[in-house]
Order: structure tokens, then C-alpha cells, then sequence
């Protein structure tokens, strides 16, 4: 598979946006509010914001291939591989309030796993957008069934969404959970059970 196809798959951008356009924009938005962007408090504010939406809409512009950057090494074991816990703060483009949560990744490899350190960054790689939490777990799922080809996939994930929380129903206890599976995850009830043990016993894995 080659680098480009990845950055086309994963629909990832060239360049990031002109942040003086951005500011821009803030600054219009504010005047439609009936608010004064020159006076004091929020004088720097158009160009804050535009910073603030580069960095955590990031993922649009990181590239897949050097996200990746080789970490891909062939492995003779098959036997479940589990990274729970990756904290993750997303947008809604709904409402382009955040949501935010846990993903719990695993694996089932078949000849190939890849670095510890790059689950959690192909995490951000979708979280770090517009996104809605189904679409998101289906990417992070996707795009670890397209790289290492393995015999099953799995993504959980565990958020929640300020939309619910500050307005609508104004429910802050609320959370969402979304799962995404693919191969022997969805034809063996037993990986499963696996699986669901292990995210309820996080205490008990750890101490062996």
C-alpha cells in the first residue's frame, strides 16, 4: 500500500488553512453576535481561536505515511493484542462543540503488528477533526484493517458530548459508546467475551 493512497483513504489535506482567514471569520462571527472584536477583551481573540482550531483539528493534515513511519514489523505470534484507555478529545459537527472519552483498540495480528506508540496516534489522527463518534470508531477500525491486515479488529469508544451536556437535553452524566469490529471479532463470540473481560478488569490484567 502506498503512502499516497493512505493520505487519500484516510482524507487528509495538503495544507492546513490560512489562519489570517480564519481569524477573519471569528472576528465576523463576534460582530453577528453583536459583540466588539477591537474592544479589550477581545482584541486577540480571532486570531486565539484560529489557532486553537488548527491545533485540535489537526488530524486532517497529519500524514498517514509518517504517522506510520515504518513501524510495522512481522510477528509470529496471533495472540490478542489490547491498548485501552487512549484519552481522546474530538468536535462534533453538529454543534462544533467538543466531545471527548476513552478508545480501547485490540487486535488480533496475523503476521504483522505494529509500534505501541503509533495506536494511540492513529487515534488522534480521526479524533483531531469534525467528526461524529460512530464515524470516528469505524475509521480508527478501518484504517487498522487496511495497515496490518489482521485476523480481527476492534475499537471502543467511551464519550461525552458537550452538545447533551450544555444544551438540549442537558443530561451531564450521559455517555455514548460506539464499537467497531471486524473479522474474527465478529464471527467469535469467545474473543469477545475476551475482550469485554479484560476492559472490566483492568486492575486484575495489570497485577497479572
Amino acid at each position: 500500500m502506498e503512502p499516497e493512497g493512505w493520505r487519500m483513504w484516510a482524507e487528509t489535506r495538503t495544507s492546513a488553512p490560512d489562519p489570517d482567514r480564519l481569524a477573519e471569520a471569528v472576528g465576523a462571527l463576534l460582530r453577528a453576535l453583536g459583540e466588539d472584536p477591537d474592544r479589550e477583551g477581545l482584541r486577540r481573540t480571532p486570531a486565539r481561536v484560529a489557532a486553537m482550531l488548527q491545533e485540535v483539528l489537526a488530524g486532517y493534515w497529519m500524514d498517514p505515511a509518517e504517522l506510520i513511519n515504518g513501524a510495522i514489523f512481522e510477528a509470529e505470534d496471533n495472540d490478542l493484542v489490547l491498548v485501552r484507555d487512549i484519552e481522546f478529545y474530538s468536535m462534533c459537527e453538529h454543534h462544533l462543540l467538543p466531545f471527548y472519552g476513552r478508545v480501547h483498540v485490540a487486535y488480533i495480528p496475523d503476521g504483522r503488528i505494529i509500534g505501541l506508540s503509533k495506536i494511540p496516534r492513529i487515534v488522534e489522527l480521526f479524533a483531531r477533526r469534525l467528526q461524529v463518534q460512530e464515524r470516528m470508531t469505524r475509521q480508527i477500525a478501518d484504517f487498522l484493517e487496511r495497515v496490518l491486515q489482521p485476523q480481527g479488529v476492534a475499537v471502543i469508544v467511551e464519550a461525552a458530548h458537550l452538545c447533551t451536556m450544555m444544551r438540549g437535553v442537558r443530561k451531564s452524566g450521559a455517555r455514548m459508546v460506539t464499537q467497531a469490529l471486524t473479522g474474527a471479532f465478529r464471527t467469535d463470540p469467545r474473543l469477545r467475551s475476551e475482550l469485554r473481560a479484560h476492559l472490566r478488569h483492568p486492575d486484575r490484567d495489570a497485577a497479572g
